[in-house]
């Protein structure tokens, strides 16, 4: 294993960051919630909160309205390598985050589904192994994420540019569960 990040923010979707019917759907990142804990299943994933609480993600299976039911996209990570280049593409209205995964790593380079491949393990402070992350696929862009970090409706001729910078693993990677584990701020991401 060699560890590539520490994880500096998690976060739930209450409610879907899609809002509307196609093709003129809007992204609205108002329904994401930064938690201090997440509890990572092969179903999705729950925000712990600072009183104790759970809160279920949208891409949990249980979830009532869940945007998971074939289990491919359950528990999303990103890094901030990432956000640095969309910041730098977009503008600062793209803060770490607002795309929506559910754990965000630092970096220090773009990492692409190759890099990633074989999983992840997430270690707690001391090393000790807390959950693994199977890699399903990268999170490929949508015209509602990119026309809200362009701050504009998107026109077909301008968009295929910003979804191909966007393409390979930038907006972060579809992930399950291999197993059930706690992630805290502070652990350690390592490819297997």
């Amino acid at each position: 294993m060699r560890t590539i990040g520490t994880v500096t923010r998690l976060q739930i979707q209450r409610d879907s960051l899609k809002r509307g019917d196609k093709p003129t759907r809007v992204y609205d990142p108002t329904p994401l919630l930064s938690v201090p804990a997440l509890n990572v299943t092969p179903d999705g994933a729950l925000g712990g909160t600072a009183d104790g609480s759970w809160i279920v993600d949208v891409h949990h299976r249980d979830h009532p309205y869940t945007k998971n039911e074939d289990g491919l996209h359950g528990i999303s990570l990103g890094f901030t390598s990432h956000y640095d280049a969309m910041r730098e593409h977009f503008g600062d209205r793209v803060e770490i985050g607002c795309a929506g995964e559910n754990i965000l790593a630092t970096s220090d380079r773009r990492l692409g589904y190759d890099d990633l491949a074989n999983g992840v393990a997430i270690l707690a402070p001391d090393g000790k192994e807390r959950v693994r992350l199977k890699i399903l696929q990268v999170a490929h862009p949508c015209r509602p994420f990119t026309g809200w970090a362009l701050g504009k409706q998107v026109e077909p001729e301008e968009l295929k540019k910003h979804l191909q910078f966007l393409d390979n693993g930038m907006r972060g990677f579809y992930c399950v569960g291999e197993g059930v584990g706690t992630v805290s701020l502070g652990d350690q991401i390592a490819i297997l």
